[in-house]
């Protein structure tokens, strides 16, 4: 039948007008998280954490301390993801 054509278009047409959308807004929300994490990690450039480690465990004898570690990172990468979410928000999508 002629109009068999026409209907398949049609459901192609929006199955794909669909996923360029879900696929827009995914990027838009990565966008927006890459920009607030890199906002985040140039205020802070770092955090520490205790943890308690074993010395000695010997039978009934146990001896433990509490060591504290650190995780530092330079503010540019939180300034490089900042630029790449905002470009991720700003640059439209590309058609196909």
């Amino acid at each position: 039948m002629p109009w068999e054509g026409a209907v398949a278009q049609v459901l192609r047409d929006d199955l794909n007008g669909g996923v360029c959308l879900k696929l827009s807004n995914m990027k838009k929300t990565l966008g927006a998280i890459l920009l607030i994490v890199g906002l985040v990690m140039m205020i802070w450039t770092g955090f520490s954490f205790t943890k308690r480690e074993k010395v000695v465990d010997a039978g009934p004898l146990h001896v433990s301390a509490d060591k504290e570690h650190t995780v530092n990172w330079p503010p540019y990468a939180g300034g490089v993801l900042a630029l790449v979410g905002v470009v991720m928000l700003v640059v439209p999508q590309r058609k196909s």
